[in-house]
């Protein structure tokens, strides 16, 4: 753990609980924002961010997705890593960036999700993605080293869609929201004094109490521990969640899409000759966990995901662990998507919560959208109301049937 350090101020127009990708996120688009001339504090406890999950992603973005507000997020979030260095002003320092565009394959082994594939793909064309639908034949044809036997319908897009490289995305951010004047802390926020349906202070765990005009929480899987400092009831939860990088004995001589198994196994390249597959427990074990516990289950990957891999690609019946870990989605037990903008009744705290998994690649346009926020109190790209805590209240779930 990083040494704590003290703020340089007792108050602050905007203090952002968790600097990883999405407080770094908030912080950058807030600090280049014209109509920003205010002070911000991002409040981080720990400035190494090993066990953020930022650091454990697998960096990955998608099209694909069954909610026209979903495919536009990611849209943004394209368009922001290709031009990276257009977004930061012309910065020559920062790298040009790209996609690399292999797809995710989704596999549907029944007529029933066939034909959510199906739904999903008229959703995703009128926003401007480019899916395709392919028989099993014409996977096979593309791409000889499936097996298809079971397969009813394949889906892919191979446009904007792929790896992208989240970590220097991540690094940008937190650098030039500092250059801005944007402050950093190592340190961690332990109460808040609501009055007034305000949040008025924050005390941190060295004592100090900051005074606050508005609060967000950026707080990744301890999103409902900070929220029940305000008294507020969040429904997100850590959910522990594997990666395993492998190789093989036999590699496929063209890449691997991100390929969705239809048992929930994903597996995808990750290298010239590694490859990446993740999965969640087992179903009676997906369940909220600490938050510092990252420890791995070594029998998952011996009795159920190298055997469902080996079985989709029978060249990958040879092939070894390089290295595993263990992250944790912020998962929002509700309907597994996000939750942004500020509470009803305690009105200058903002929500940036829940997004089970689908984070990394929905910062950007959640960065953004939360700044507009904090300095118009609307949204003026792109409309995301529907993510308000408001459904939570009155139980109107956000509907996405592309969960992974």
């Amino acid at each position: 753990m990083s040494a704590f350090q003290t703020p340089q101020k007792a108050n602050y127009d905007v203090v952002i609980i968790g600097g990883a990708m999405m407080g770094s996120s908030t912080a950058w688009f807030l600090s280049t924002n014209p109509d920003f001339d205010g002070s911000c504090l991002v409040i981080e406890m720990d400035s190494s961010y090993v066990n953020s999950s930022t650091a454990h992603t697998n960096s990955c973005m998608r099209q694909q997705f069954s909610n026209e507000l979903n495919v536009r997020i990611s849209q943004f979030a394209a368009d922001f890593v290709k031009n990276i260095r257009e977004y930061m002003g012309g910065d020559t320092r920062v790298p040009e960036l790209d996609i690399q565009n292999y797809g995710y394959m989704y596999l549907a082994d029944n007529d029933g999700f066939a034909n959510v594939l199906r739904e999903n793909q008229q959703v995703q064309l009128a926003a401007g993605a480019e899916t395709q639908l392919l028989s099993a034949q014409e996977i096979k044809a593309r791409y000889p080293f499936y097996n298809v036997d079971d397969v009813v319908l394949g889906s892919i897009n191979l446009k904007d869609e792929g790896y992208w490289d989240g970590g220097t995305v991540f690094d940008w951010w937190r650098r030039s929201a500092k250059d801005n004047g944007v402050e950093y802390v190592t340190n961690r926020a332990v109460a808040m004094n609501v009055e007034g349906g305000k949040v008025r202070s924050i005390t941190l765990e060295t004592g100090e109490v900051i005074e606050c005009g508005q609060v967000v929480n950026a707080s990744g899987p301890r999103g409902a521990l900070t929220a029940k400092m305000a008294g507020i009831e969040l429904p997100v939860e850590p959910r522990k969640r594997f990666t395993w990088i492998f190789s093989a004995e036999q590699p496929l001589d063209q890449d691997l899409p991100l390929t969705i198994d239809p048992s929930g196994v994903h597996f995808r390249q990750d290298g010239p000759k590694t490859y990446l597959a993740g999965g969640p427990p087992e179903p009676e074990d997906d369940v909220p966990v600490d938050p510092n516990d990252f420890t791995m289950d070594h029998g998952r990957w011996e009795n159920h995901v190298w055997p469902i891999i080996a079985t989709r690609i029978p060249q990958f019946e040879a092939i070894k662990i390089v290295t595993e870990w263990a992250g944790h989605y912020a998962y929002n037990t509700f309907d597994k998507n996000a939750v942004l903008g500020a509470h009803p009744e305690i009105t200058n705290f903002v929500f940036l919560n829940g997004f089970s998994g689908h984070g990394l690649q929905q910062s950007p346009a959640m960065g953004r959208a939360t700044a507009e926020w904090l300095v118009y109190g609307e949204y003026r790209s792109l409309d995301m109301a529907p993510f308000g805590f408001e459904r939570i209240t009155s139980g109107h779930t956000f509907e996405e049937k592309a969960i992974i």
